[in-house]
């Protein structure tokens, strides 16, 4: 269900905020979670066994960890903690990247005459990548203690299927909305400034991505060689602006539709093609992700703080998972690494590394810039 259907405008979302309003404190929770788990069930039943998986995975390893951190049994508390990371990223391997592998390891086994592999037909659950770093970052947040532990299985499973941000982010940590979850209000300020925030994205997703996407789409279809440099341009340049105005616009409306339940999210977004340097531009675009794996992978590497190598490898590292997190496919995996390449800042005391930069910005943007940039962020909700 999408937050620009005519299910969700007319029928569901005013149900949604007329229940939220009648209903007391104690059933707010409770209410909003059956909903939220209708929302992503539309899509594909399914689906929302999986959901359900995964968030009886983290309320349970969440108190397993809690409980040894308790008993000052640290090392139980590391255990548990990798088996819930791992139960996380395997369900995410598995449903999203089996395809991928497979696909790559045929070719290898093909070049070496081997027969391939039958690939099986695995769908996609939506927004599997958002619910799965959510439920990663409260495991993580309270082993650290950063967080404390949610007894209430109806609250960590809003946490983790609260359906403004279930399909197309933001990333929500569970430290942001704790005290929202036991605690949320709304009035009428708050309440006037989300529907504004939802309409603004609305109009970014609608009139003006939607719009965009027709030029872009066109461009895309064509044959390479029957476009000329002008019109290849305006493709990019629109196709840029489409995919923009439709993340953008749905964060905004994720957003709205927070403060009218009463929830405060983080902005994800922050005009990022005023950037001046690549470094800037990943600093305003997609900010909930960035920031995620700042805190949960980058600085847990060691960041900057092992000498520029160290350093080198772990940008490479973030950006090569990055780009796998956004699709599974090569295009994905190359375009972070070449984003990666241009933080010349870090990589300038290497004259290999700013060669290698050039040379792959070069003939991978250059020379395949319609064949491959169109499908960069296809998968965006995922």
């Amino acid at each position: 269900m999408l937050f620009s259907s005519i299910t969700f405008l007319y029928a569901f979302l005013p149900v949604v905020l007329l229940v939220n309003y009648l209903s007391s404190k104690e059933w707010k929770n409770t209410f909003l979670l059956l909903f939220s788990l209708i929302f992503y069930a539309w899509g594909n039943v399914s689906y929302t066994s999986l959901l359900i998986i995964s968030i009886i995975i983290n309320y349970s390893f969440g108190r397993l960890v809690a409980k040894s951190l308790s008993q000052n049994s640290k090392r139980n508390a590391r255990n548990w903690l990798f088996v819930g990371v791992a139960l996380n990223i395997g369900i995410l391997l598995v449903f999203k990247y089996t395809g991928f592998f497979m696909h790559n390891l045929n070719k290898v086994m093909q070049s070496g005459g081997f027969e391939a592999l039958k690939i099986p037909a695995i769908l996609l659950p939506v927004g599997i990548s958002f619910f799965t770093f959510q439920g990663l970052s409260y495991l993580v947040d309270v082993y650290r203690g950063t967080t404390k532990l949610q007894r209430s299985f109806i609250d960590l499973a809003l946490f983790v299927s609260l359906f403004p941000q279930l399909i197309a982010g933001p990333i929500v940590r569970y430290h942001d909305v704790a005290e929202q979850l036991a605690n949320r209000y709304t009035h009428r300020r708050k309440f006037s400034q989300g529907v504004e925030r939802f309409l603004i994205g609305l109009a970014k997703k609608v009139i003006l991505a939607n719009s965009f996407a027709v030029i872009a789409d066109h461009a895309f279809a064509a044959a390479p060689q029957s476009l000329s440099s002008v019109q290849a341009w305006i493709g990019i340049v629109f196709y840029a602006l489409q995919i923009y105005y439709d993340f953008a616009g749905y964060s905004d409306m994720a957003i709205g539709l927070g403060k009218m339940l009463g929830f405060r999210f983080l902005e994800n977004f922050n005009f990022p093609y005023i950037a001046t340097s690549i470094r800037e531009f990943w600093q305003r675009w997609h900010i909930s992700l960035s920031n995620w794996f700042r805190d949960y992978l980058y600085i847990p590497l060691g960041g900057n703080k092992k000498g520029p190598y160290r350093t080198y490898f772990n940008l490479l590292i973030v950006f090569f998972l990055t780009g796998l997190w956004h699709g599974a496919g090569m295009n994905f995996v190359v375009w972070w690494i070449c984003n990666a390449l241009s933080f010349r800042k870090f990589f300038k005391s290497s004259i290999y590394f700013r060669c290698l930069a050039t040379q792959i910005q070069q003939r991978y943007f250059c020379q395949r810039a319609t064949r491959y940039l169109h499908p960069v962020c296809d998968g965006r909700l995922s």
